[in-house]
């Protein structure tokens, strides 16, 4: 795991000079990243542990490893802070001004509401927000502008935001049922591919060794043994890209109907919007998008044909920027509220003088 990193002071140690510090998180099918920054627009320290989508990983697993990310960037936790944060499920002593957090998964009512609940009381903040890892992507894309964007990592999902803030989205309704053009998508179908060719089902493809050699199997009817998780078979993507720029044609066909599959999610949106003929940005995110220059090149000509109007970017900032600068507006905004509210005199009794339970959000 990548040591976090913060600034120093002139003496070499961490910085003791302490301002307002906001927290962004971004939490996914494959890491958790978390970046603390300050009111300066400074990075003071980053770290990543592991899945948090509590979709695919579950909620305990999902909770530890965020604790972990916070554990590894917030400056100022002690030994004992951090043994807590883990064994004890939340980070008291460490007070921070904001916390955002895009949660992959969280758009579902009932998770919001669990794992919400669970954030205020666990990261102690002036303001939390959980969100989804699209809106933060997208904020880290365009800002507060109009636009869609489409993810595709270890899941899929688009999501798109009007001049009047109101939020869509299309996919990402998990690996069961959906996640077309995923790596979790690619990774299952290279499989198949692969065991339609050993069976004479389909045609011959390259996969069928990349896949074996990619899962240490001897033959590829050892797969159904393999008890593989969805992480584990979205990391097969890379498999298929590589065999698809060896032009082997089933891989080809693989990657260019994901691409396909991608820019679908895009215009279910554009069709709700009504946006097939205005100009709009569209951008991609996710290692899928990333890695693979001919998906999508498949991506933006098919959509193209229903949105010519659309400007089709990679995204090459990372999302967890966007939520760094959600958590610093949320910051400027609650600063502005207490400057310009008046002070207000109450009686002191015996319900308002008792203290505010450990972990309540303000």
């Amino acid at each position: 795991m990548p040591r976090p990193t913060a600034p120093k002071s002139p003496r070499g140690g961490l910085s003791t000079r302490r301002g307002k510090r906001f927290l962004g998180m971004d939490g996914g099918g494959t890491r958790t990243t978390a970046w603390l920054g300050d009111e300066r627009g400074r990075v003071l320290a980053k770290a990543v542990a592991g899945p948090s989508n509590p979709l695919k990983v579950g909620f305990d697993a999902a909770q530890r490893e965020i604790l972990r990310a916070v554990r590894d960037v917030a400056p100022g936790f002690s030994p004992a802070q951090r043994h807590a944060a883990l064994k004890g499920g939340t980070t008291r002593g460490v007070k921070l001004d904001a916390v955002v957090l895009g949660l992959a998964g969280t758009d579902r009512p009932p998770v919001h509401r669990k794992l919400s609940a669970w954030l205020r009381r666990a990261i102690p903040a002036g303001q939390h927000v959980l969100t989804s890892d699209a809106a933060i992507a997208l904020q880290a894309a365009i800002g507060n502008s109009p636009g869609i964007i489409v993810i595709s990592g270890t899941g899929s999902i688009a999501y798109a935001r009007d001049e009047r803030g109101r939020v869509l989205r299309a996919g990402g309704w998990g690996t069961l049922y959906d996640d077309a053009g995923s790596g979790y998508d690619l990774g299952r179908k290279s499989i198949v591919a692969a065991l339609e060719a050993y069976d004479g089902r389909g045609p011959r493809t390259l996969l069928l060794k990349r896949v074996c050699a990619a899962l240490h199997l001897k033959d590829i009817t050892q797969v159904v043994l393999k008890p593989l998780t969805p992480q584990a078979i979205a990391a097969l993507f890379p498999v298929a890209l590589k065999a698809a720029q060896h032009r082997d044609p089933v891989a080809q066909r693989l990657c260019a109907q994901a691409g396909r599959d991608l820019a679908e999610l895009a215009l279910a949106l554009t069709r709700r919007l009504g946006w097939n003929h205005r100009a709009f940005p569209i951008v991609c995110a996710g290692g899928v998008f990333r890695a693979s220059p001919a998906l999508r090149r498949s991506f933006s000509h098919h959509l193209r044909r229903a949105a010519p109007r659309a400007r089709v970017t990679l995204l090459h900032r990372e999302p967890v920027e966007g939520a760094l600068a959600l958590a610093r507006e949320l910051g400027r905004t609650r600063a502005k509220g207490m400057q310009g509210a008046e002070p207000r005199k109450r009686k002191r009794s015996a319900r308002s003088s008792r203290r505010p339970r450990s972990g309540a959000s303000r």
